[in-house]
């Protein structure tokens, strides 16, 4: 999983082996640097946009990351254009989106981080 910044491009899968989509890029959490969400691209040409989907759980196999979330999921979740960058206030509107606990910072700095 260390290496998942190296996977941009390949499929995205549920854990039925249902295709998402396709790794876009990686956020980090601030506090510890290690991977936590990704986004996927998803839609058709004219309509392509980024979801996030937690990598809680992910497993890398040799040409697809396999999410523990299910397709319908995560095609519902919280997205940003193909060329967008997550504004810190809807940081909280992924979190809540998985269920995951959200708090910034001591210092209130933004949680994820995109590398």
């Amino acid at each position: 999983m260390a290496d998942i910044r190296e996977w941009r491009g390949h499929a995205v899968v549920d854990q039925k082996n249902h295709r998402v989509g396709t790794l876009e890029s990686v956020y980090v959490e601030t506090a510890s640097d290690e991977p936590f969400f990704a986004t996927v691209t998803v839609g058709f040409a004219a309509r392509r946009r980024l979801v996030f989907v937690p990598l809680e759980g992910a497993v890398v196999g040799p040409d697809y990351v396999r999410v523990a979330y299910p397709k319908s999921q995560v095609k519902d979740a919280p997205a940003i254009g193909t060329d967008d960058v997550l504004p810190a206030g809807d940081e909280p509107a992924v979190f809540a989106h998985y269920e995951i606990p959200y708090a910034t910072g001591a210092g209130g700095e933004r949680r994820l981080a995109r590398r």
